[in-house]
């Protein structure tokens, strides 16, 4: 599998997954922008601009720079997301709206400002990353799940409204992923059973790849 040629737009790309996956598809021969609310540190082979993948007006800006400069967009890959605990009655409505708006309403946001560009072209591949979590929910986290769910439906509704158009939208659901911020969180917890980043990585890129391009409306459990 190869990226060669590709132009890749990584949103979170400067996150903890991202330092994986961005990398991952440099070596791959992808052409990577990474998008961040926060000027995201550029690395080499990799072009990076900031954002504000919540803000409509922000993504289009965005999204238009990024054809400006790389000329097209063949793959999005949405690395944006939060975690948040709580049942529903200690959940108050600024946490539920936050993680609705960093694992759904961001996704959304991007999908929409890449796909007229892909579907004129009749190619290209939309990746998010969602959750286990979304499928196989676990009490004490109800609008992290929720919010996860509703990436999953979004995933599964572009899928079908791009079916044979050339576009392909597919998910990426991990079990707990092995990263710095989950180890000291759960300091007590059986690490080895945890998803690696690079799994998530290598996974991607075959979704990206053109190896992948009949794949469309999958929801990859991984871990």
């Amino acid at each position: 599998m190869d990226l060669d040629g590709q132009v890749i737009l990584i949103a979170g790309g400067a996150g903890a997954l991202g330092q994986t996956v961005v990398p991952a598809c440099v070596r791959a021969g992808a052409t990577v922008i990474t998008a961040d609310r926060q000027m995201p540190a550029g690395s080499s082979g990799t072009s990076a601009m900031q954002a504000d993948v919540t803000d409509e007006a922000d993504v289009r800006r965005l999204v238009k720079e990024v054809i400006r400069t790389a000329g097209r967009i063949d793959a999005l890959i949405n690395l944006v997301g939060g975690f948040a605990m709580g049942r529903v009655e200690e959940t108050d409505a600024i946490l539920w709206q936050r993680m609705l708006t960093m694992n759904v309403t961001a996704a959304f946001l991007l999908s929409k400002a890449v796909l007229p560009g892909m579907v004129e072209r009749g190619a290209g591949c939309i990746i998010h990353v969602a959750a286990r979590a979304a499928v196989e929910p676990f009490p004490g986290a109800a609008a992290y799940v929720v919010s996860k769910s509703a990436l999953v439906s979004l995933i599964r509704a572009l899928s079908l409204e791009h079916a044979g158009s050339g576009v392909t939208v597919n998910g990426i659901l991990p079990a707990t992923i092995d990263t710095a911020a989950n180890r000291a969180s759960m300091p007590n917890a059986d690490t080895s059973k945890w998803v690696t980043p690079d799994s998530i990585a290598q996974l991607a890129i075959f979704l990206a790849s053109r190896e992948a391009r009949e794949i469309n409306g999958a929801l990859i459990p991984i871990g």
